[in-house]
C-alpha cells in the first residue's frame, strides 16, 4: 500500500529508520529528479548517476534538514547541482570528442524550479489518489486516458457497461479522486481567495 502521509511526517519517520517511509519518499519524488535530468538532456546512465548521488546526499543530510516540508525544493536544488556536475565532467572530456556546450546547460531559473516541484507534488498526489480507487475505476480512467483515444463502444465492451453509463461512471470516479486527502489538500492550496473550488480542469473525456 502506498504511503500518502505528509512529507514532514515521512521525513520524521525516515529519520527514525522507518524503511517504509524512506521508500515512500523515493517513490514520491523520483519523478521530480527524472524531470530535471531530462531538462538537462542527460542520457539514462548519467540520470541514474545523478539520482543515486541525490539519494545518497539525502541519506547524509536527512537529520539536518531544518524544514522537512521544504524537502522537494532541496531535492530539486541538489539535482540541478548534480546535473551541472555531470555536464561539467563531460565538458572536460573534449579529447574524446564529446564536449557539452555551455548553452546546453539550463539556466538557474527559480520559476522553472518551482514549476518542477509543484508538478512533482501534483503527480505524486494523483498517483496516490489513483492507487486508492476501486479496480473498476482504475480500469475505466486508464481506458479514457489512452492515446489514441479508445472509442466508447470498445470501453463498453471491455468493461461490460452500457455506453450511456460511461460518462456518469467517470464522474463518480473523478469525484473519488478529488475527495482523496492528497488531492483535496492540493486543491485547497491552489485555489485563490474567493475562488470557486469547482473551477478545476476536467480529466478524461
Amino acid at each position: 500500500m502506498r504511503d500518502d502521509a505528509p512529507v514532514a511526517t515521512l521525513v520524521a519517520r525516515a529519520r527514525d529508520g522507518d524503511k517504509h517511509a524512506w521508500d515512500a519518499i523515493v517513490d514520491r519524488y523520483a519523478p521530480l529528479i527524472w524531470s530535471i535530468c531530462r531538462r538537462y538532456r542527460l542520457d539514462r546512465p548519467d540520470a541514474d548517476d545523478v539520482g543515486q548521488s541525490v539519494w545518497l546526499r539525502l541519506v547524509d543530510q536527512l537529520a539536518f534538514i531544518r524544514d522537512p516540508a521544504a524537502l522537494p525544493g532541496w531535492l530539486a536544488t541538489t539535482t540541478r547541482r548534480e546535473c551541472g556536475r555531470v555536464l561539467s565532467a563531460a565538458r572536460r572530456q573534449e579529447a574524446l570528442g564529446d564536449a557539452v556546450d555551455a548553452e546546453d546547460m539550463p539556466g538557474d531559473d527559480p520559476e522553472a524550479a518551482e514549476r518542477e516541484v509543484l508538478a512533482a507534488e501534483r503527480n505524486a498526489a494523483l498517483r496516490e489518489a489513483f492507487a486508492h480507487l476501486p479496480p473498476r475505476c482504475q480500469r475505466l480512467i486508464g481506458l479514457l486516458l489512452e492515446d489514441p483515444p479508445v472509442p466508447y463502444a470498445d470501453i463498453s465492451a471491455t468493461l461490460g457497461i452500457p455506453v450511456g453509463s460511461i460518462g456518469p461512471s467517470r464522474a463518480r470516479c473523478l469525484d473519488r479522486v478529488r475527495r482523496h486527502p492528497a488531492i483535496a489538500a492540493l486543491i485547497s492550496n491552489e485555489i485563490p481567495a474567493g475562488g470557486d473550488p469547482n473551477d478545476q480542469p476536467a480529466v478524461g473525456r
